[in-house]
């Protein structure tokens, strides 16, 4: 198969607006080698002729497949266990003593947390190793919300199995107990697999995050990043509403509300910036 001829800045443009306006992730005009080497090969699969008959199965929404797989195309989805492992250190010792203390003033017996943009499982499953691993929880309804717009990356996490790369991070104590290792495959355990619900939701869409409410925690990191400055603002605002009141949210290391909202007030705990729900 021939590669496609090089896409043009019109069909670029008409692509680019589709995909901000259906996911809020935004490809500059710089970026568009990006898109040409990401949809190239499904140009090719398609046995179509080129780029712009690709932006006219996007655009005319007859192939719901083609426009999810386009979402899977687009996203970046390299994650691993424990990635920025000072995340969970500080949900463990400092957020979930304070949910606990919490719960007990107002005869609750249960926690939240979302990760927003799950991928594929690696941080909602340490997230729920994380819960797991506080024995001051076991009579607590423990809840994990794992969300993300592309169908693919949730079979995958669904699934549940990973290689030695997504592992790494993995403390050893942890991996013999919540994994089976096959031939380097490791299958993450029912009991983790448990508590993590899987969700097609895309952030930007008020009435999908609408289906989640009352949660303790958000992770939601090295996501934003993708948006510009006006789709940052309605995610961030829709996960707002998603909080309970004084929740907390997680972006990632490098990034930073800013400018965004006025709304979470940034704390630092043990060097890491949570934002808390005022």
């Amino acid at each position: 198969m021939n590669a496609p001829t090089p896409m043009t800045q019109e069909v670029f443009k008409q692509l680019r607006d589709y995909i901000y306006e259906k996911s809020g992730i935004f490809v500059p005009d710089n970026k568009k080698y990006f898109l040409e080497n990401r949809l190239g090969r499904r140009v090719q699969e398609k046995g179509l002729k080129g780029y712009d008959d690709y932006a006219y199965v996007i655009k005319s929404g007859i192939d719901k497949a083609e426009i999810a797989k386009l979402f899977d195309l687009v996203t970046t989805n390299e994650t691993f266990f424990f990635r920025e492992p000072q995340h969970f250190e500080v949900v463990s010792n400092d957020l979930i003593p304070k949910i606990i203390a919490e719960n007990t003033a107002s005869n609750r017996k249960d926690i939240k947390i979302w990760s927003a943009a799950s991928s594929t499982g690696e941080e909602p499953y340490t997230i729920a190793i994380t819960l797991l691993e506080r024995p001051e929880l076991a009579g607590f309804k423990k809840e994990v919300y794992a969300s993300d717009i592309s169908e693919s990356v949730l079979a995958s996490a669904r699934n549940g199995v990973y290689g030695s790369y997504a592992i790494r991070n993995i403390p050893e104590a942890y991996l013999k107990k919540y994994f089976t290792n096959t031939n380097n495959n490791y299958a993450i355990s029912t009991t983790v697999k448990m508590l993590v619900k899987y969700m097609k939701i895309n952030l930007l869409d008020d009435k999908e995050t609408r289906s989640i409410r009352g949660v303790d925690i958000i992770f939601c990191r090295n996501v934003l990043i993708y948006f510009d400055e006006k789709a940052k603002q309605k995610a961030v605002s829709l996960m707002y509403d998603a909080l309970r009141p004084k929740g907390y949210l997680f972006v990632g290391t490098s990034e930073s509300l800013h400018n965004i909202t006025r709304a979470l007030k940034p704390i630092v705990i043990n060097k890491v910036i949570v934002y808390q729900k005022i």
